[in-house]
């Protein structure tokens, strides 16, 4: 795979790097190619995997009935649940003798989803990462550090084979060990990091701790964040900690799907470009399943193309997001993904509202006194629902004033109460208090109890 070069010289004077010419098609082309993958997905699972046979069945599909890309429509949905009932490889449709590597992610009921890949998903997926590192401004040039943890999660290897294929040269640090990934960054002369952005945020908080200015003394210049979402507040905050110069994005992927690779942001940071020669993506109304139209917010759902050890049509990833197909400055023609709002299962219901994590965030970081980590408790008492969010002050001489801590408390209360139209609780407490997290972090407890 070599490197494809364009210009947009009315927008920008310097060269953009475009990892390959799919990503530049004209959407008659992509839809072409999605087309012919798409028939040939139908009658591969429908040959080789008896679940998915099952449900066309039922469906009243066959393979030979779609000759459109409308009449995907007509394919049933694939979810979580038939992971679970199908464990550990009841979808796969190949032999084992094929398979060249597992990967797995946590599951609910104490059983993992179990995913697999023969060599030539390896050798897709691993260029589809090379795209996204593409996307983010990563080169052959750089040195790449991974503190995303290793083992069966598909994060810490997918990007790590990607920046490979690159030609990056890679540190597969691993997750935690602070010391460790800071003697890395200053005696290896590391330009990228590749970690959820909450782990960038404590590790750039702990340099600054240090006296290290990481804009000053450090070579980093590129995070590729994934594993957990990014807002716009945090993207300001990570540019606080890192200096104006980090150019952070953020990339997207599921295990189901193939891991990191479905989706990532350009330098122009207006929506993660999907990788539409391999995926097919739907938004559809969560509730009813009714496919929306195109700049509609819903649920992802995403169609594999190809894949051969599990491959996947209409997997509901519980994603909330949409979709856009006006072109890009950046050159590429393939749709884009609005930044995720939040997941569908995350989604918090306090008397009667529903509330995303998300809008929390971007309410608290744009409030100065306050840093970037946060903990949402919910509980019910007196049956009625509680919710009290715990921030984190910049400055722990605040709490030596009542005066300015309760000005401080209600103007985050009034700020919360106008975007998420519900009353909630603050708790302000010294900085560096709250819990950190190495992996995905988890800002929300919920204590409910149904009939309390």
């Amino acid at each position: 795979m070599l490197y494809y070069w364009i210009t947009n010289v009315m927008l920008k004077e310097v060269f953009t790097m475009i990892w390959a010419k799919e990503e530049t098609l004209p959407r008659a082309e992509i839809e072409k190619i999605q087309l012919e993958r798409l028939q040939k997905t139908a009658a591969y699972i429908y040959e080789r995997v008896e679940p998915y046979r099952k449900k066309m069945d039922e469906a009243g599909v066959k393979p030979g009935d779609i000759q459109s890309l409308e009449d995907l429509k007509k394919m049933p949905f694939t979810y979580k649940a038939d992971f679970r009932d199908h464990y550990p490889d009841g979808l796969f449709a190949v032999d084992k003798k094929e398979i060249v590597r597992y990967h797995a992610s946590s599951g609910t009921t104490g059983k993992p989803t179990v995913v697999a890949y023969t060599k030539n998903d390896l050798d897709v997926w691993l260029n589809n990462v090379a795209r996204i590192a593409c996307m983010g401004g990563a080169t052959s040039e750089d040195v790449a550090q991974i503190a995303f943890g290793y083992g069966t999660f598909t994060g810490a290897l997918g990007l790590h084979g990607g920046l490979e294929k690159l030609g990056a040269s890679v540190i597969p640090m691993s997750s935690g060990n602070t010391n460790k990934q800071i003697m890395f960054m200053q005696d290896m002369g590391v330009t990228l990091l590749v970690a959820t952005p909450s782990y960038a945020l404590h590790l750039g908080e702990i340099l600054r701790e240090r006296g290290i200015d990481p804009s000053k003394d450090l070579n980093i210049h590129i995070g590729l964040f994934g594993g957990e979402g990014m807002t716009e507040p945090m993207r300001d905050e990570m540019h606080k900690v890192w200096g104006d110069q980090f150019v952070c994005t953020q990339n997207y992927g599921m295990s189901e799907l193939c891991g990191p690779g479905v989706s990532g942001e350009c330098t122009e940071l207006c929506g993660m470009h999907i990788n539409e020669d391999w995926f097919i993506p739907e938004i559809i109304n969560p509730e009813t399943e009714e496919v929306l139209a195109p700049g509609e917010t819903g649920e992802l759902v995403i169609t594999c193309l190809c894949k051969e050890a599990l491959p996947l049509v209409r997997y509901r990833t519980g994603d909330l997001t949409k979709l856009m197909y006006e072109p890009c400055k950046c050159g590429r023609t393939t749709v884009r993904m609005e930044n995720l709002s939040g997941r569908a299962d995350d989604m918090l219901v306090i008397r009667g509202v529903n509330v995303f994590p998300s809008q929390i965030e971007e309410v608290l970081l744009r409030i100065e006194e306050i840093g970037p980590h946060y903990e949402i408790l919910v509980e019910r008492k007196n049956r009625l629902d509680v919710m009290t969010i715990s921030v984190e002050l910049i400055d722990d001489r605040l709490l030596d004033s009542y005066a300015k801590l309760s000005e401080l408390e209600q103007s985050i209360k009034a700020s919360l109460k106008s975007q998420l139209g519900l009353a909630t609780q603050i708790r302000l407490v010294a900085p560096n208090s709250l819990q950190r997290f190495e992996g995905k972090a988890k800002r929300v407890k919920d204590l409910r109890k149904d009939g309390l």
